[in-house]
């Protein structure tokens, strides 16, 4: 076997066994958290660059 073979082997098993235990909340409460960060970071940096003017 070569090298790429097992990897790809051990790539396609990990991926298969982590598909396996993602729920639908678990892919939903990520995008949300995701989204409350990215506005946080956004809110924050405007705030500190009107502090600074």
């Amino acid at each position: 076997m070569k090298t790429n073979e097992i990897r790809a082997g051990t790539l396609g098993g990990t991926l298969c066994s982590i598909w396996a235990s993602i729920t639908l909340g678990d892919l939903l409460q990520t995008v949300v958290m995701a989204v409350l960060g990215t506005l946080v970071s956004y809110a924050m940096s405007r705030l500190l660059q009107r502090r600074r003017e």
